[in-house]
């Protein structure tokens, strides 16, 4: 995959979720790579830090603190990135609401609510609010955060795996009819030590220590090194024919699946 401080210096990007893990680790590699950063998380205090922190890395950072179930939020964010950079090429919808392992019968209506409104309601309302300018901009990248909780089942995440395939399901379409833009839409599903996945290991450590072990490669992706990384590829100009795509970032483990 190549790669170089500047191979992104053209593009310029809004990550969800962007305090931490997953959405930290994207940012912080497409920051390496030039991009400019438009930041945002419903945690002020650290999207600050992490807004802080990209400082020293990318050429440009901004960010405002949203609640992605505000129905403006959506807008606000986009018409933010836009004012401060003046364009668009690139979207990472990674927030998502995600609870404790639960058993499915267990799971109420306020949990699935959450869960849905933070991820595919979010995911549809952002890519909505993003499509004039990157359509404007001649084309663009999106990148939706799946799971394989949601491609091939994960006992106690039911909402949450429905939320990701939701989310999957958007991006089939969005990849469809935005072609014609040159707009690209694809779905990383990582397997990723972010902090999601550290919980995971507290509060369930058998079901979490038998997936590690269902592992192919016997490690868990790095956000920035692994999962980052893919997500720069997809962003940047050497993957300008990809779309519709689901890429399973997870050591193999998807192949069980």
């Amino acid at each position: 995959m190549y790669a170089h401080p500047q191979s992104l210096s053209e593009h310029t990007v809004i990550v969800t979720g962007a305090s931490r893990g997953v959405g930290l680790g994207i940012a912080t590699a497409l920051a390496e790579r030039g991009a400019r950063l438009f930041l945002t998380d419903i945690d002020g205090p650290a999207l600050t830090a992490a807004h802080n922190s990209l400082e020293a890395v990318a050429p440009a950072v901004a960010s405002v603190p949203a609640d992605l179930r505000e129905p403006r939020s959506a807008s606000v964010i986009v018409d933010a990135a836009t004012a401060r950079f003046g364009t668009l090429t690139g979207l990472v919808n990674n927030a998502v609401w995600v609870q404790n392992p639960t058993p499915f019968v267990e799971q109420d209506d306020a949990a699935f609510a959450r869960t849905f409104d933070t991820g595919p309601r979010a995911t549809f309302h952002l890519m909505k609010a993003a499509y004039p300018h990157l359509k404007a901009a001649g084309g663009g990248s999106i990148i939706n955060l799946g799971s394989s909780a949601g491609t091939g089942g994960e006992e106690g995440f039911a909402a949450y795996a429905g939320a990701k395939e939701a989310i999957r399901g958007i991006t089939r379409v969005a990849s469809l009819e935005w072609g014609k833009d040159a707009i690209r839409a694809n779905i990383i599903a990582p397997y990723a030590n972010s902090e999601g996945m550290k919980a995971w290991e507290t509060v369930d450590p058998d079901a979490y220590h038998r997936a590690l072990q269902r592992n192919p490669m016997g490690r868990i992706g790095d956000v920035k090194a692994d999962i980052g990384a893919v997500a720069a590829w997809l962003i940047g100009d050497e993957s300008t024919y990809i779309t519709g795509r689901t890429f399973m970032v997870d050591g193999g483990a998807g192949a069980y699946r």
